[in-house]
């Protein structure tokens, strides 16, 4: 049995979690489990708010078997931070986990046999299950996801908090006036050069996506309108600042903050994963391309190498008995019914979904608290499922699993975000870049692949949102082989995670 403890320095600073650890083994040794195909992994999770209960077990199928319900081993998955509670029974957990394993890996493949989407699993942990098993970038918890960003304006209605309010730190790197500047001259110095040799166009496009509640555009544009009044070059005249957002309601928002700015900025509703469909209007037309806090909240996938073989990340979205009950009697239907309920509302929207069900839901405001219970509850069940090939797996629609090899093999049996939706969108933003352009990005990233050995990086849940840290050696290596040269470097407050990434042509 190999036990794998991460995130040391929170675990040295827990004398609870560090009393886990050995009823966490006594518990397996009491078991019926084969404890040379056991394989257990210790995170501190810091998210209050995740996917996971305290202990889960991941089945890992058989490369060789004959069918998706053949399983090689199992991981045993704890979490070191909620074991550390005093009423946490870390034995009873991981005997519940284990006997609940068998249920979850019987004949669920592609929700064909065994419990359907609705039902109960039935075993020690019942389960209503929400959908069958899909690989983590195409689970319904990136519908609710979605959701959050469409009917945020009824999210933040219930709760009275601006969803800026939810973040960690409740800022970011980007409403700095320093750094703000910094790219500005920067700017400038390239625009000096272009029109010392008459190259310069007339338009001079800058891009922001994620625009927040404007701060970031308002900085950077205030103090745009300044620098250039002491450079004298009358570039502000010729600025268009477009900003685009999935979210029309944050989009109007920020529009507010930025109004004295007048036509000089354009706001755009888009998908950013696929940000050409709306911008390809610039291609090789932008100077600046400025992003913050997307990646992290665009659909992932996970991948594995156990034993030098590849293997994909499978979830499966469900809802706890006791969650589903409770749930349940208080919106008036049944356990069994609460699966069609919620992709009636992830389908609706809060709004019309009150307007359906009247008898269930009085207003938009008792819709959205059932959004929120049933938010609050989700789980993710996790397999592993061998892959045939990295070349075989689609990252992207122009991108192969091939690109992994080199992430996977440096670092031994570990798991690491494919971050499918940032890589996507990076290498559709990629062509919008003007040959002097820059890509400027500030994000959660991992630097080096052996990250993903020291601690847990998602997902996790802010508000209702999704957030997982962004594999950046990914998106570094699609980048060289586009011609870009792509660092890396620390976020500008101590103590923050946020890191800057920034892409430009390679001289």
């Amino acid at each position: 049995m190999e036990i794998d403890i991460r995130a040391v320095r929170r675990l040295r600073e827990s004398a609870g979690a560090r009393a886990a650890i050995a009823p966490m083994v006594e518990a397996l040794c009491r078991s019926d489990a084969d404890l040379a195909a056991m394989r257990v992994v210790c995170d501190w999770i810091q998210y209050k708010a995740n996917f996971r209960d305290t202990v889960m077990v991941r089945p890992v199928i058989a490369a060789d078997g004959p069918s998706v319900t053949s399983v090689a081993g199992y991981e045993l998955a704890v979490d070191l931070r909620r074991c550390a509670r005093p009423e946490t029974d870390v034995a009873g957990e991981v005997t519940a986990a284990l006997s609940e394993a068998v249920h979850v890996t019987r004949g669920t493949g592609s929700g064909v046999g065994g419990p359907r989407v609705g039902e109960y699993s039935g075993g020690a942990g019942d389960r209503v299950w929400l959908e069958p098993w899909v690989p983590g970038s195409l689970s319904c918890v990136w519908r609710f996801n979605a959701l959050y960003w469409q009917a945020l304006a009824a999210w933040e209605k219930t709760t009275g908090k601006n969803y800026e309010q939810t973040l960690p730190g409740g800022e970011s790197d980007a409403r700095n006036s320093a750094a703000a500047r910094e790219v500005i001259l920067d700017l400038f110095s390239s625009w000096d050069e272009l029109a010392s040799r008459r190259a310069l166009p007339e338009q001079l496009y800058v891009i922001e996506l994620g625009v927040g509640n404007g701060g970031q555009a308002r900085t950077w544009l205030d103090e745009f309108v300044e620098l250039d009044r002491r450079h004298g070059r009358d570039y502000y005249r010729r600025l268009h600042y477009l900003m685009g957002d999935y979210s029309a309601h944050v989009l109007d928002r920020a529009r507010k903050a930025v109004a004295h700015h007048g036509d000089k900025i354009s706001t755009l509703v888009l998908d950013a994963t696929r940000p050409q469909q709306t911008l390809g209007f610039l291609r090789g037309k932008a100077f600046c391309v400025y992003i913050s806090n997307v990646y992290d909240n665009l659909p992932t996938d996970d991948v594995a190498s156990i034993r030098g073989h590849p293997y994909l990340v499978e979830v499966r979205a469900c809802l706890r008995r006791a969650d589903a009950v409770r749930i349940a009697r208080r919106y008036h239907t049944r356990p069994g019914e609460l699966a069609a309920l919620i992709h009636r509302l992830l389908r609706l929207g809060p709004g019309l979904l009150a307007e359906a069900a009247p008898g269930r839901f009085a207003g938009t405001r008792d819709a959205v608290a059932f959004w929120q219970e049933t938010w609050s509850a989700l789980r993710l069940q996790e397999r592993y499922v061998p892959l045939d090939g990295l070349d075989a797996y689609q990252v992207t629609p122009a991108i192969t699993g091939e690109i992994l090899r080199p992430l996977l093999e440096s670092c031994g049996d570990a798991r690491m975000h494919v971050s499918n939706g940032a890589l996507a969108s990076f290498a559709d933003t990629l062509p919008l870049l003007h040959p002097f352009g820059r890509l400027q990005c500030h994000d959660l990233f991992l630097t080096a692949p052996d990250g993903y050995l020291t601690g847990f990086h998602g997902p996790g849940k802010y508000d209702g949102s999704v957030v997982n840290w962004v594999n950046g050696p990914l998106l570094a290596l699609a980048g060289s082989r586009r011609g870009f040269d792509v660092q890396i470097a620390p976020g500008r407050r101590p103590g923050v995670n946020v890191k800057t990434l920034t892409a430009q042509v390679r001289d």
